[in-house]
């Protein structure tokens, strides 16, 4: 599928030179003379590489088909991480590549978007954030504010995150899945 520079839009995945390219971020310009172009922040769905890359206005580029299924996640064998298709109950097993740094976040049977491409899973999304127990984390002891009010904490995936000196084992907490920061107490 074909379509211009002019329709890109953000998570557009780009077929470059034999090589998937998710559109970041991207904006029109027009200087005083010459031709519009198209600056674009690219991010390279295999290797996670980001590069700055400009267009001319108007120009096609390849549009990869992505399908993006929601699955859950069951499992983990040791070796491949093992989801299956919510709609058509198939199962699918990702390797750690594909899962990355995803894994830190998931929970068995927690739904996520995984992203296809000619039958090939390229790469799976989370919700932007996500509700995890703290499994373990030293008492917190209140005036030691040496490390300005945080302390360490492993969650129940067996990430270790940055929380508050309130927070205790067992807590239920809201992580940021982007970067692994601390947002806040989940009310049970």
């Amino acid at each position: 599928m074909m379509a211009t520079t002019n329709d890109l839009k953000n998570g557009m995945v780009l077929n470059l030179d034999g090589q998937l390219w998710s559109v970041v971020w991207f904006q029109h310009h027009k200087p005083g003379k010459g031709g519009a172009v198209v600056r674009t922040k690219l991010k390279n769905v295999t290797s996670g590489k980001v590069v700055d890359r400009t267009f001319n206005a108007d120009v096609k580029v390849e549009v990869a088909n992505v399908d993006k299924r929601d699955m859950q996640y069951l499992y983990h064998d040791g070796t491949s991480y093992v989801f299956m298709d919510n709609s058509t109950y198939d199962q699918l097993e990702l390797s750690e590549a594909v899962v990355g740094d995803a894994k830190d976040y998931l929970l068995e049977n927690q739904n996520a978007v995984v992203a296809v491409n000619e039958g090939i899973p390229l790469y799976i999304e989370l919700p932007a954030s996500v509700e995890l127990v703290v499994e373990y984390t030293e008492p917190g002891l209140q005036g030691d504010r040496s490390s300005g009010g945080m302390k360490p904490a492993r969650l129940e995936t067996g990430k270790e995150i940055q929380v508050p000196l309130f927070i205790t084992s067992g807590e239920k907490i809201k992580v940021d899945t982007r970067d692994g920061s601390y947002l806040g107490r989940v009310q049970s």
